[in-house]
């Protein structure tokens, strides 16, 4: 095993075949945080010698995910397909040591086995003439490591000592014959060249520790440390999938889920800190962070949980933040011109909406009239706040009252709203509720007073004349 004085090295090693996942984020995360919080070293591997599925816009978009939850890496990625040559020298140092052979069973034959099927070991007491044989025939030939008889037990930190029995597992390829790697001799011989220490990795890795165990004592190399993550789940108990909904952490980005969000939230799936606090910051979560404190039980992802955590974020969140962070939308909404921006009214609007969102995108979608009239009224808000023969001769009432409130501040135009209700001898809902929709286009929003205050005197008042129009 290895020496536990060491400096902690931990990596996140994903297959490009795919976006970046909520699971793979959630390792990730995982294995920063331990990283941090024993102020070691998180490094990347790109395993990648699976050519006909891996692209580069798989890698690329794995390290966007990476950058968007800010899970910074400590040294230059590694990439398995520049390492082919020395994944073929640890394969042919360990037939030379008689702890692997070739194995030139067709992939027809193997093709045949069931789920339960274990080689037969035909290949592996072959004679030298027999090998003789297949060499002059040209038979391609894999690798296969000579499995011992053996009992394989190891501590892995969430779910405490294991045993297997070296029985249950067959003598596994670790080459194949077109000369790539397998999964099993990659990923061990990787682990010891980039001296990690710990592997944290996803449970259904489980299954495949007690192979590379045997590779590591076969190759006199010290093992890392292991712990295996519970899985994620749906609602419904079963693996995470599409079926579930948004299942890549690019879709939760393009839904306006705030980085810091996703990461608290992540956190949580399998992690518990010690209390019932759920909001953290990430020096709290990376000071607080241990194996020790990792669930064996399956994790459940609760898309509700998440959306309420990052309304949360928004509300905490500096107005400047969020305004970079929506810019973008407002200009491609063509609700703001770029070149001509009031960065003042920006944040305002920003502070004013802020309290009711629940997604980035929401800024854009729902306060659209903060920047334009509303072109139609929800019909939902009309049948219940324009409803009465009158409503278009109060509107009316209410504008030109408006028209003479300098300053027009919120407490100003409070203070007339209510002074024109008690005239009329209404309630102020009657004219506030009216209102809205008539400003808004919709029967929510922020405070009406702080909406009238942040569009201005003329604005209000040509809304409301427009409103008056549409009630004649």
């Amino acid at each position: 095993m290895r020496n536990t004085s060491e400096e902690v090295r931990v990596r996140f090693a994903p297959s490009p075949t795919g976006y970046l996942h909520v699971g793979g984020a959630r390792t990730a995360i995982f294995n920063w945080l331990y990283a941090r919080n024993k102020k070691g070293k998180f490094l990347i591997r790109i395993e990648d010698t699976d050519v006909a599925r891996s692209s580069k816009e798989m890698v690329d978009a794995i390290f966007e995910g990476l950058k968007w939850l800010d899970l910074k890496w400590d040294e230059e990625p590694v990439y398995q397909s520049n390492r082919i040559g020395y994944y073929r020298q640890i394969c042919q140092q360990l037939v030379e040591q008689n702890k692997a052979y070739y194995c030139y069973c067709s992939q027809e034959k193997l093709a045949q086995r069931s789920e339960s099927y274990k080689y037969d070991g035909h290949c592996r007491n072959l004679t030298d003439g027999q090998r003789s044989e297949y060499e002059r025939l040209n038979v391609p030939k894999a690798i296969r490591f000579k499995v011992p008889q053996t009992t394989i037990t190891f501590v892995d930190a969430v779910r405490g000592s294991l045993k297997f029995n070296s029985d249950e597992i067959d003598d596994f390829i670790i080459l194949k014959s077109d000369g790539m790697p397998t999964y099993h001799l990659a990923v061990v011989a990787d682990d010891h060249d980039m001296k990690i220490t710990h592997v944290i990795r996803g449970d259904d890795h489980l299954s495949n520790t007690p192979k590379h165990v045997l590779l590591y004592q076969a190759l006199n190399w010290s093992i890392p440390a292991y712990s295996h993550l519970p899985l994620i789940l749906g609602p419904d108990k079963k693996r995470l999938s599409k079926r579930h909904g948004a299942t890549a952490v690019s879709e939760y980005r393009e839904m306006g889920i705030l980085p810091d969000a996703m990461f608290n939230f992540l956190t949580l799936l399998g992690w518990n800190p010690g209390s019932d606090q759920e909001i953290m910051s990430r020096e709290q979560i990376v000071n607080r962070f241990s194996l020790s404190k990792i669930n064996k039980s399956n994790a459940i992802f609760d898309e509700q949980k998440l959306i309420w955590m990052n309304g949360n974020y928004i509300r905490q969140t500096d107005d400047a933040i969020i305004l970079n962070l929506v810019r973008a939308q407002l200009i491609a909404e063509n609700l703001i011109d770029p070149d001509k921006e009031d960065r003042e009214y920006l944040l305002k609007v920003i502070s004013l909406l802020k309290p009711r969102m629940k997604f980035l995108n929401e800024f854009a979608e729902t306060g659209f009239y903060f920047f334009r009239d509303p072109e139609e009224y929800n019909e939902k808000a009309k049948k219940k706040h324009w409803k009465g023969v009158d409503v278009g001769e109060r509107l009316e009432k209410l504008y030109l009252s408006l028209e003479n409130v300098t300053p027009f501040g919120q407490d100003e135009i409070e203070k007339n709203v209510r002074e024109l209700a008690e005239e009329l001898e209404i309630s102020a809902a009657k004219l506030i509720h009216p209102a809205r929709v008539s400003l808004t286009g919709s029967g929510s929003s922020p405070g009406i007073f702080e909406v009238m205050e942040a569009l201005g005197k003329d604005v209000v008042i040509r809304r409301l004349k427009k409103a008056v129009s549409a009630n004649s």
